[in-house]
């Protein structure tokens, strides 16, 4: 049985001043810079349980895909060891489920909901509770640069290529702090998407934050366990809107846990996708 939800959504707003939303990744109060200039934008939502109707949605026509498959590498406790073992099945599962030619997988983050801790370490990224894309444009073909050999970037830039996410909760069930989605089709890319920039020490990203609109179409998986795992769509660079190109993406508090529920734990990799 289906259980749809209604959460707060956190969105962006963009600056009253017309300027370029940014993030300070590495902020410190004591040099005075800002953490950001936009702020957040707070909406009730209806959120879908899709469950028992997944396969409706997919990378294709949604922006993103469920699926079931245990992960053989489960502690993930170690990064090494997450590379080495679970990177590997992982490339493996994306190439399957998609029919790409090559995946590349560029970072990934382990995420533990810590009570009453800030999230300021990689060691204690929580959920993220913002709706945003991973990637623009600009920054999803500066990935290629970064990430693949430079005599190679020309040719792969010539061919169709994907940002694509795979999330999985960690040891039990994410029946706290769970993950929404919004069906691409529902998206108005023109208005919606708001480039963020993330100021680093020694570089820059960008992602898209997202605005209010009230025609999204929030979809989720109640109680994704471990076995189960979903695809996002970050990028893709077909723009012809023959395909979903992105899918925003949020973590939200659902107001029907129970207490005492086990704190939410999960895993994203971010993979480069190429097809001939």
């Amino acid at each position: 049985m289906a259980s749809d939800t209604i959460s707060t959504l956190n969105y962006y707003l963009a600056p009253l001043d017309g300027s370029r939303p940014f993030i300070n990744i590495n902020a410190d109060s004591a040099t005075g810079k800002p953490v950001r200039n936009w702020v957040e934008d707070k909406h009730e939502m209806q959120i879908e349980d899709v469950r028992g109707k997944a396969e409706l949605y997919t990378l294709g026509n949604a922006g993103f895909q469920y699926g079931r498959e245990a992960a053989k590498h489960t502690s993930f406790l170690n990064d090494d060891e997450i590379e080495r073992e679970y990177y590997p099945e992982s490339i493996d599962l994306i190439k399957r489920v998609t029919g790409a030619t090559s995946v590349v997988i560029f970072d990934h983050t382990v995420r533990r909901r810590l009570l009453g801790e800030p999230d300021d370490s990689p060691q204690k990224r929580q959920p993220a509770p913002l709706v945003h894309v991973d990637q623009t444009t600009s920054s999803s073909i500066a990935r290629v640069h970064r990430h693949l050999p430079p005599t190679e970037v020309p040719s792969l830039l010539r061919r169709r290529f994907q940002i694509i996410n795979i999330w999985r909760p960690i040891s039990h069930a994410a029946v706290d702090w769970p993950l929404a989605l919004c069906d691409f089709r529902s998206v108005d890319v023109k208005k919606d998407l708001l480039p963020v920039a993330l100021i680093y020490p020694d570089r820059e990203g960008e992602t898209f934050g997202v605005k209010y609109n009230p025609n999204h179409q929030w979809k989720y998986m109640k109680a994704m366990a471990p076995e189960e795992f979903v695809l996002i769509k970050c990028f893709d660079s077909i723009e012809d809107g023959s395909v979903a190109r992105l899918t925003p993406h949020t973590a939200f508090q659902d107001p029907n846990t129970p207490e005492g529920t086990p704190l939410r734990e999960s895993i994203e990799l971010r993979a480069l996708v190429f097809y001939d």
